[in-house]
């Protein structure tokens, strides 16, 4: 029987357990011989940036090339540490493993448990977390919507990988095909329900079907059983595979041809309580559970039973929450919501901050419509609806947003409630619940420029939510940009990603000419324009503060750096860089501990520190 996709075993392993196994073994993996093929598949399923891999590429030594592939590794790690699972799959297609033998030694080890994934530092806290990674992988990778693929790399390649240090790959070629059906070899003791990799998760069948167990949600008395894209309870999947006369599930449903009842018996498993059954059960039922009788004397009795004992786990489920442990949360949360309601006032302003478990992001409350229609909520890199914030989550296997996002401790239900959000219509027809191609597309993008903070006529940057006027952007945008147009920050961290991205010292920035570092000045400069939120610093202040060329001779403002810094006035960063400490300087000086000296001292400690993160400073 074959197995299907969401059988392969790396589904029963976690996100942070690939990451922690691919921390481990990044060195190992970057020790292969010619990885020329291996970068480009990596490039070929949008893992790895072009220009990284043409980086590497042009290295000719083997460590140069050990070095350079390293850095991708690293890089990957660092950036996109989300995608384990579409690594390690991509990895362990047959094609790369039948090139790489290192690579088939790393796949037995991670699926036989030879590797222990839980042995980790003292420091380092035990992963016991359990999660599914398919759906909320699917959702992290639709923020890359814009990314183009690579066509035609691989007939670009023309040197194969070379042997590695024990075996040429042709000579390996009659070895056994990795198959990605089940890491239990021939002749092995089957029992998988005791492998680290399906601690949370075990692979059932019952008849002809085929589905995915998810062990903590069975005691809970919850749909615990996921197959073809649905959730069902025990009874359930078992009449979805036809096996309803069975009126058994504990037997009908197998592991490896193994009953559920075997491993509920030897406590592998935890059997749903039976106090959810008494809530809806009558006494005539659990007669019939201590006394069965035959099905042909009462198979209407039987039936009705059966579809009451299935549906008080799915109402329990509906009433609380849904999976991931979130109707407890839930229950908890509304209890608590009806308590403490003194004060709202946190909840006023037109911007609200909110989290998902580990996500963090800003709830704009005039973009808000309905869970799925009004892009609502920005995170550093998009803007999302409430129903696709949660599922950028990967540890909630099937959240909800308004339980799940919380604002100031509170769910976005008790907002709804307390009318600070208000759900539009279903046949409402303003902008942020159109479903037009050009209204859903403008909410991809700020509705204020990122410089200044207001409205009017914007140019939306195609790679991160930011939008700019024409001339508050660096360098300044002149007239309609054809095509797809990215902003300075966009232009920066792709150049980043590809370049020498090694750190420097503060002396060797300041040392850097700006010919060479002008997008880093630029964004700098934008930085600051932004933060400067009053627009204190941006003009001539003697034009505006009485006496203020009495006290001060050499008066600096930022209208007068981006002026200097577009004529090409400055030769080094370090003759930038004292530009904005002579701002700092005359504000101090004059304002000494005043509201002004008070923002200049703010503003001051934001450029060290965008300083430091743009220019890499070790």
């Amino acid at each position: 029987m074959g197995v299907s996709a969401q059988m392969d075993p790396l589904d029963f392993l976690t996100n942070e357990e690939l990451l922690f196994f691919f921390h481990r073994k990044k060195t190992e993996i970057s020790c292969i011989e010619q990885p020329r093929r291996l970068l480009t598949q990596l490039c070929d399923h949008d893992l790895v940036p072009e220009k990284l891999f043409e980086n590497v590429k042009k290295m000719r030594s083997r460590e140069q090339k050990e070095k350079g592939f390293y850095e991708v590794l690293d890089w990957l790690e660092k950036n996109r540490p989300q995608y384990m699972h579409q690594f390690w799959r991509c990895v362990f297609e047959d094609h790369i493993l039948q090139l790489y033998p290192t690579l088939r030694i790393l796949r037995n080890s991670l699926l036989d448990g030879t590797f222990k994934l839980y042995e980790k530092p003292p420091d380092v806290e035990t992963l016991t977390e359990e999660e599914s990674e398919g759906k909320p992988e699917k959702g992290k990778e639709k923020s890359y919507k814009r990314k183009t693929s690579k066509d035609g790399r691989s007939s670009e390649d023309s040197d194969d990988p070379g042997p590695s240090s024990t075996s040429t790959p042709k000579r390996r070629k009659p070895a056994k095909k990795p198959s990605f059906s089940s890491p239990v070899k021939k002749g092995d003791k089957q029992e998988i329900w005791t492998w680290p990799i399906y601690k949370t998760q075990l692979p059932v069948t019952c008849g002809d079907k085929e589905g995915t167990l998810y062990r903590d949600k069975l005691p809970e008395g919850e749909k615990c059983i996921l197959s073809k894209g649905c959730w069902f309870t025990p009874t359930a999947f078992e009449k979805f595979a036809g096996k309803e006369k069975c009126k058994n599930w504990k037997i009908s449903i197998r592991c490896r041809n193994t009953p559920l009842k075997k491993l509920i018996e030897e406590e592998h498993l935890q059997c749903p309580p039976m106090e959810r059954r008494k809530r809806t059960c009558v006494q005539k039922q659990n007669m019939n559970e201590l006394f069965p009788v035959s099905s042909s004397e009462s198979s209407s009795k039987e039936s009705s039973s059966g579809s009451m004992e299935e549906s008080d786990p799915e109402d329990f489920q509906e009433q609380g929450g849904r999976g991931g442990g979130t109707e407890f949360r839930g229950r908890v949360e509304e209890e608590e919501e009806e308590e403490d309601m003194a004060d709202l006032s946190v909840f006023q302003a037109p911007s609200l901050p909110v989290t998902c478990v580990s996500l963090t992001g800003t709830l704009y409350k005039d973009r808000f419509a309905s869970g799925s229609r009004g892009k609502c909520i920005r995170t550093e890199e998009r803007w999302f609806t409430p129903e696709e914030f949660v599922k950028q989550e990967p540890t909630l296997t099937d959240g909800h947003w308004k339980k799940d996002i919380l604002c100031h401790g509170k769910t976005l239900n008790f907002l709804l409630k307390k009318e600070i959000l208000r759900i539009h219509s279903l046949l409402c027809e303003c902008v942020k619940c159109s479903t037009l191609e050009q209204d859903v597309m403008a909410q991809d993008n700020d509705d204020e420029c990122y410089v200044c903070r207001s409205e009017g006529d914007l140019v939306c940057c195609d790679e991160c939510p930011r939008a700019f006027h024409s001339h508050c952007h660096l360098p300044a945008i002149n007239g309609d940009s054809p095509g797809e147009w990215i902003c300075t920050f966009c232009v920066l961290r792709n150049s980043q990603q590809w370049r020498d991205s090694s750190n420097m010292s503060e002396q060797e920035a300041f040392n850097a000419p700006v010919s060479q570092h002008i997008l880093h000045c630029h964004c700098l400069l934008l930085c600051v324009y932004r933060e400067d939120i009053q627009k204190v610093f941006v003009k001539d202040p003697r034009q505006t503060v009485p006496r203020y060329k009495e006290f001060i001779t050499q008066p600096m403002w930022l209208d007068r750096i981006k002026q200097k810094l577009e004529t090409g006035a400055y030769q080094t960063v370090e003759e930038f860089v004292s530009e904005f400490q002579l701002i700092f300087s005359n504000c101090s000086t004059f304002n000494k501990e005043n509201e002004f000296g008070q923002m200049g001292a703010r503003l001051k400690q934001i450029f060290e520190e965008e300083f430091q993160k743009i220019f890499s400073i070790q």
